[in-house]
């Protein structure tokens, strides 16, 4: 009988992959980069601030894992690019693209100016996409690839102001369809976590407000918010060879807040 390690090690293993994580040095982003490394995979976190990347990865090494970082503009076409390469570099061309990075600016929609519009598309938006055009046909061609992006509810309902935020990110889910149609016959997968309310520094706004955090865990069938680490089992589910059969989709991992 085969032992239920060597089973869930057959299932769920990133041993020998490699991974590109960004965003990953905060919030949702830092939890999946330490559950992929923790799994077995080579981890190279994609961010702004080289003080908290560096502060993660050394996290991340002395838990003997195999950890680096890229401090990178993602807000600008040369930025992702030069980003991009700089990663691959590191530990070779990735298995695994973890799109987590994002900005949340949502001024009320009559305020909502070209600038505001134009950085959000930048860095929710079109950063995954580049990345996707960049390393998506290497997985192709490999025969193995898996694409994992982060949104928001405010990709399927408008509420506290959604504005670009939530164009951004029902456009990311889009994109994920769009990458699924083309590569998943090439062995790639390209599918969507959606959080609930989670209290991390991007929801820093929510967060401070007491009343509207309880509200928030209300609305969810668990009874509370969400946390950075209820990211962890999805995204080794769908960066391994378990979710193989598993493409294109919108998973919400939110305690049922999408459904309650």
């Amino acid at each position: 009988m085969t032992s239920p390690h060597a089973y869930l090690s057959g299932l769920f293993s990133l041993d020998g992959r490699t991974a590109v994580v960004t965003g990953g040095s905060s919030g949702i982003g830092r939890a999946i980069a330490g559950a992929l490394a923790r799994a077995g995979a080579g981890v190279v976190i994609v961010a702004r601030g080289a003080e908290q990347l560096a502060e993660t990865v050394d996290e991340l090494t002395a838990d003997g894992c195999r950890a680096a970082w890229v401090a990178g503009d993602l807000g600008s076409r040369e930025g992702v690019r030069a980003a991009a390469e700089e990663a691959a570099a590191v530990f070779g061309e990735p298995d695994i693209l973890v799109n987590s990075a994002g900005i949340n600016l949502r001024p009320p929609m009559g305020e909502l100016g070209e600038e505001v519009w134009d950085s959000t598309m930048a860095v929710n938006l079109e950063a995954p996409f580049l990345l996707g055009q960049r390393f998506g046909p290497g997985m192709a061609e490999r025969g193995f690839g898996r694409i994992i992006h982060i949104t928001s509810q405010q990709a399927h309902r408008a509420f506290v102001h959604s504005g670009a935020y939530g164009v951004s990110k029902g456009a990311l889910e889009s994109l994920a369809r769009s990458q699924a149609e083309a590569w998943s016959p090439y062995g790639v997968t390209c599918n969507t976590l959606v959080p609930g309310f989670v209290m991390t520094a991007l929801n820093r706004r929510l967060s401070s407000d007491p009343e509207r955090v309880a509200a928030l865990a209300a609305r969810t069938m668990t009874g509370r918010n969400g946390l950075a680490e209820d990211f962890a089992g999805a995204a080794v589910f769908l960066a391994s060879r378990a979710s193989a059969y598993v493409t294109g989709q919108s998973i919400h991992v939110d305690g049922g807040f999408s459904v309650h």
